[in-house]
């Protein structure tokens, strides 16, 4: 088995064992992000979104009434039942789950219009590879949302990634307390 699937054995075997109290434990962390996000990207009635890396669906109580629809992937099992708990629960019918690796995604080229890739990149055994994956499934010009935990990126390096992959970043100025680095990029138009 190759480094890069035992590293993902790991994550999935993590999210899995504590998916029961993932909400507990990130939900004011998460909650901070995308607030800071949604300040300064909007989502729009015709949007087709994906969520990459999902979790257990904290976006998709800020946009599933904004959204024309929304994807979200994960790889976890645990996650992606809550997510669906969630999603049944609150009647969000706008929202489709898919398990599935965000470095190898089942859709077709630019799918969607905009995209939101929060706190995965620290968790990547490729980041070029999961980058570059997501812009696949975007429209050109289409944002992107990416967060990077402090703890393992600087502002410098996460804009350098994301201008690697061909993606036009803009990093946000956050509170101190936000623990991760947000950028709101948009893919070159060539």
């Amino acid at each position: 088995m190759s480094k890069a699937w035992t590293k993902k054995r790991g994550i999935i075997r993590h999210y899995d064992e504590t998916a029961t109290v993932y909400n507990d434990l990130y939900r004011e962390e998460q909650e901070q992000k995308i607030n800071e996000i949604l300040k300064h990207m909007t989502v729009h009635g015709s949007d087709h979104v994906l969520d990459a890396g999902c979790g257990s669906g904290f976006l998709f109580e800020y946009i599933h009434n904004q959204a024309g629809h929304i994807v979200g992937v994960d790889l976890s099992k645990g996650l992606l039942r809550i997510a669906l708990a969630h999603v049944k629960q609150d009647g969000m019918k706008t929202i489709s789950l898919v398990r599935a690796d965000v470095d190898h995604l089942p859709f077709k080229e630019q799918v969607f219009d905009k995209a939101f890739a929060l706190t995965i990149l620290q968790d990547s055994s490729n980041l070029n590879m999961t980058l570059k994956e997501i812009a696949r499934t975007t429209k050109n010009g289409s944002a992107l949302a990416v967060t990077g935990l402090k703890k393992a990126f600087t502002r410098e390096r996460l804009k350098q990634v994301l201008i690697k992959q061909g993606l036009e970043p803009f990093i946000l100025d956050t509170l101190e307390n936000v623990k991760d680095i947000i950028a709101i990029c948009r893919e070159y138009i060539e």
